[in-house]
Order: C-alpha cells, then sequence, then structure tokens
C-alpha cells in the first residue's frame, strides 16, 4: 500500500542533479504524522516544488543556450521547476482537502521534460489507498 506524503518530502528529478525538498503549506489542515500533509495540487513550482540544483534537459530554453555558446558540450544551468499539471496518479480514495492525496508512487512532469519523483515520503507509518 502507498505511503502518504507530507511536508519535507525528498524528491528527484530526472534531468536534475541534486535532490529537493517538498514544501508543503498546512492550508488543507490534514496531518500525517504531526506534518501536514500533501496533495497532488501541492505542485507549484517554487512554492512547493524547489530547484534541483542544475538542470540539464536540452529542452530547458538556459540549457540550450549555454551548451550552444560551449559549443555543443552540455551545459548545465539553474534549476526553475516548470510544472503545470497536478501529480498523478494520486491515492483513489484517501481525500486531502477535497483532492486525492499524494502517495510515494505519484509522478510529476516538468516542461522541460524532467520527471519528479518521490525519493522518500517524509513520513512512514501514514498509509493512503
Amino acid at each position: 500500500m502507498p505511503v502518504q506524503v507530507v511536508m519535507g518530502a525528498s524528491m528527484m528529478c530526472s534531468f536534475g542533479v541534486a535532490p529537493s525538498s517538498l514544501v508543503v503549506l498546512p492550508k488543507n489542515r490534514v496531518m500525517a504524522n504531526k506534518m501536514p500533509a500533501a496533495n497532488i495540487m501541492d505542485n507549484i513550482p517554487m512554492v512547493n516544488i524547489l530547484p534541483f540544483g542544475m538542470c540539464t534537459s536540452m529542452a530547458n530554453p538556459t540549457v540550450a543556450s549555454a551548451t550552444a555558446a560551449a559549443l555543443g558540450v552540455l551545459t548545465p544551468m539553474p534549476c526553475i521547476p516548470v510544472t503545470v499539471a497536478p501529480w498523478a496518479p494520486g491515492a483513489t480514495k484517501t481525500m486531502v482537502a477535497k483532492m486525492p492525496a499524494l502517495h510515494n508512487g505519484c509522478t510529476l512532469n516538468c516542461t522541460w521534460g524532467g520527471v519528479i519523483t518521490i525519493t522518500a515520503p517524509g513520513q512512514a507509518t501514514v498509509q493512503c489507498t
């Protein structure tokens, strides 16, 4: 059974070079192990999703231009996540603030082609369905 994701969960982007932590604001008023619980709408860049160090995706215009300036040598640039869709798939039965709960099997797509995954959900005892 999947584990509920909470504030401080560790994430990784397939084009990022460093992990990041999920920020869950306490606006949902739902807690799991005394931490704010996340739902699939906790996907706002620079609010919920913080940078992953440097970005290596050629779909990112800053990486593409820096790589072109370096005569084709891949040149990573600072990560600025661009996530426009919610996390997927979300829990089927467990709801947090009337939205599906975020669990450790969910993924989030970045406009620059990266796939963000949960590497550690932030707690280990509360499960969701």
